[in-house]
Parts: structure tokens; sequence; C-alpha cells
């Protein structure tokens, strides 16, 4: 074999990550070393993302950042995977001569095939536009943390009218159950305590393979599985979200008690435009069923300004629904133009400055809400997982509140040694807007 040490660049979602797990579960079996040496690489995989103009920015820079590794470094070969590779695979084996190998988004199981085809001489490969084969069964993810990402399902049937996924991962296409359960089941074997379930819309699984909505019934499924001790759910579109699920994440204890539900707009004309499938008043009922169903949940969302057509009486309408609602935690995009989306052609686009600043007050009222929610948590005591260490007698957790990367943290006082992937009890003693201070306490003192 020329070439054995491969460094994996990952941007974008978790979608994303677990596609990097899986093509570097696959190469590990092909006796290909994986590296996080870039400049030690015979190959360097971009895995891209293009949700977003900033995503594509993102991608296209790290692509060309790459580049010089064929220069500077042992790279041999620069493959790009991920949704830009699937969406301009012509465009960029033309404008950059330094790629090597396209692979879209439904080709991760034929990356070591690529590899062979560039060390039999292949000058360039394309593989893509196999957006709607099956491929997370065909490859073994290894190397497995404290907490990892599972992904249920694959593509999306949504269409929502700013979004080009559809287009880029293909049409819904659920795991299923007992699959998904041997996975799980391996990783809880192997160390992993929290399982986060995700998908482009994780309410819509199975009612493409079972005809039905089968959330419900593979969280069952996934709590009576030995040492996990946490599941998480993200990405739960409000259209599908039954009682049923209401219902599962209430009962099975394992479900943590956190919903990450992206709501995108309240205005009933801005989402008629979106093409989302819900409408103010359906989401104002679910909330109001998730908070008198589980009176601890913690709802999280996601918003979108700027939108075509958004003008300051839908753009207020939004501000006061999230004053009044106030979500526990809450991201705002402004809208980005997208080709190939029929938003893009919208009349009524919004100047960038108004997007941004309409984000800014919403990020701001937020902050506030975020304040005063922590505040109501100090003196209480939270099971936390212990996820690094910040200096000596001080480490940094999570609590089921807090989803990885996206929300806020703990900070722990501990005067015992704990270990990372241990869970402790923490009671809080002080916040910050979107973190909390607390000290380890037993468990029988809590």
């Amino acid at each position: 074999m020329g070439v054995k040490n491969i460094s994996i660049v990952t941007l974008g979602c978790s979608k994303n990550e677990i596609d990097s797990e899986l093509m570097m579960g696959l190469l590990r079996k092909n006796n290909y070393i994986i590296t996080n040496s870039l400049e030690k690489a015979d190959i360097i995989i971009i895995n891209t993302c293009c949700f977003i103009q900033d995503a594509k920015e993102e991608s296209i820079e790290t692509i060309w950042e790459m580049t010089k590794y064929k220069n500077t470094g042992n790279c041999k070969y620069l493959i790009l995977a991920g949704c830009l590779a699937e969406r301009y695979s012509k465009e960029l084996l033309k404008e950059i001569n330094e790629v090597d190998a396209i692979i879209g988004t439904g080709n991760i199981k034929d990356i070591v095939d690529v590899i062979d085809s560039l060390e039999k001489g292949e000058k360039r490969v394309e593989k893509t536009k196999n957006i709607n084969e099956n491929y997370l069964e065909e490859i073994k993810r290894t190397n497995f943390k404290s907490t990892e990402y599972v992904k249920i399902s694959e593509g999306c049937n949504n269409y929502c009218s700013y979004c080009i996924i559809p287009r880029l991962r293909g049409k819904y296409r659920s795991r299923k159950i007992e699959d998904i359960i041997k996975e799980v089941s391996y990783m809880a074997e192997n160390g992993v305590k929290e399982v986060i379930l995700i998908a482009q819309n994780t309410a819509d699984y199975g009612i493409d393979l079972y005809g039905d909505y089968k959330l419900a019934e593979l969280l069952k499924e996934l709590n009576a599985i030995k040492n996990l001790q946490w599941i998480r759910l993200l990405y739960l579109y409000p259209d599908n979200f039954t009682d049923d699920l209401i219902y599962a994440i209430k009962t099975n204890e394992k479900v943590v008690k956190y919903v990450d539900i992206p709501l995108q707009h309240i205005s009933n004309p801005i989402l008629n435009k979106m093409n989302r499938k819900t409408s103010k008043e359906d989401i104002i009922n679910l909330i109001s069923k998730l908070r008198k169903e589980i009176p601890n949940i913690i709802i999280r969302t996601t918003f979108i300004v700027g939108f075509p057509g958004e003008e300051e009486i839908h753009f207020q309408e939004l501000y006061n629904f999230v004053k009044n609602i106030k979500f526990d935690k809450l991201g705002v995009f402004t809208y980005s133009r997208e080709e190939g989306t029929p938003a893009y052609n919208f009349d009524s686009q919004v100047e960038e400055i108004v997007k941004q600043n309409r984000r800014n007050k919403l990020m701001e009222l937020q902050q506030k809400i975020s304040y005063e929610l922590n505040q109501q948590k100090i003196g209480k005591v939270y099971l936390t997982l212990v996820e690094e260490i910040c200096e000596e007698g001080i480490y940094i957790g999570r609590t089921y509140m807090d989803s990885p990367e996206i929300d806020g943290f703990v900070y722990i006082y501990s005067n015992k040694e704990l270990d990372l992937g241990e869970y402790v009890y923490v009671k809080i003693i002080d916040c910050l807007e979107y973190d909390l201070i607390g000290e380890m306490v037993d468990e029988f003192s809590k």
C-alpha cells in the first residue's frame, strides 16, 4: 500500500461527524492509519458543509488551506466529501487543481475504492449522485467517547423553501429499529454513556419504513439497554410531534427531559412562505402540552430572521413570542439565500443589516431570559456528566439540560479527583448568562 496515513477534517453538523467516523471505521478495517497530524498525512479528506453561505465559505477556505500540505507536507491525495462536494463536484474539480477526488453524501462506503482508483493511476475521481442509497449499516464505528451521536435516518422529505438539504441528502430513509438497537448496545458495551439521536427530522422516524411514526417505540427499546445513562433527542420538527412521543419522553427514565424543536418562525404568513407544515397555534399548543406533561422539560429551538417578506410586524410577533414563552435554549440564524431553493427567487429579500439587527435583538433578549432561568437553578442539585478537566479541583460538565457544543455547561468545584465520563451530583451555587457554577456533593447529602 503506497499510502497509509489519513487525516479527516470535519466541517458542519453532527451528521457530518458521523459520516467521518464511518469513513474512519472503514479505513481502519482496510489497514489505514488515522492521524491527527495534517503534516504527516498521506491523504487528507475534508468532509464539507454547504447548508448556508457561511458554511460554504468555511468549507472553501478550509479546502484552500489544506492544499498547502501537497507542497509542504506528505499529502499525496486531497479528497473532498460531504454536502459541498455533492452539490458542486464538477466546479470544485475544475477550479481547484489540487483536489484529487470527490465523494458525495451517499457514497461514504466507497471511500476505499476511491483511494484504490487513485493509487492505480486514475488522475481525478468523482463519485457522487447516489444520495438515496443506505450505507449506515455497512460500516462499524469504533473509538467511542462517553457521548456519541447516532443517526437514525438519512435525508429529508420536508422541502422547506429555504433549504437545500433534500437535494444533497436525498429522500427520508429510516434505519431499522433492530439495527439502531444493535449499534447503541455495542456503544454502551464500549463505554458510551449518552447517545444523541439525530436526523434531519427525528420526529418523522419510521414513517417511510413502517408506515407509522416509530420514535416512541425506538425510545422504549433504547431505554432497556444496560450501561446507557442518557438518551437525548435533537431536531424534532413540531408538525409530527405525537402524543405517543410525549409519553415516551415522559416515562422512559433514560430519555433526558430535553427536546430540540427547530421552529424557524412563529408568524403564520412567514411559516407558510417557508413551506413549514405547522402554524403558530399548533406550536403554542405543543409547547403548552410539553410543559404540562413534563414539568422539568428543557426546550431548545432555532429561528430564522430576515426571511424574504419578513416585515417589522412579523419580526415583532416573533420577538414578543420569544419574550413570552421564555425558551430554555435558543439560537438565531439570519436567512441565507441559497441557489436551488424556491426562496432564492422570492421577492422582498431583506437587507443584510436588517437581518443582523433582528438577530442581535433576539439574542440580547434571550441572554436576559437565559440568565433569569439560570438564577432559578441556584441551590438545586443536578446529575452532571464530567467532560473536561479545567484545572486542579475544577472540572467542566453538562447536566441533562445541555446538549454538547450548542448549549452551556457547568463549572464543577470538587475536592475529590473526578474521571472524565463520570456522573456526579452537583449543587449549583452561582451562574453566568449561559453557564452554571456548582460544587460536587455526595449523592446522599443532596
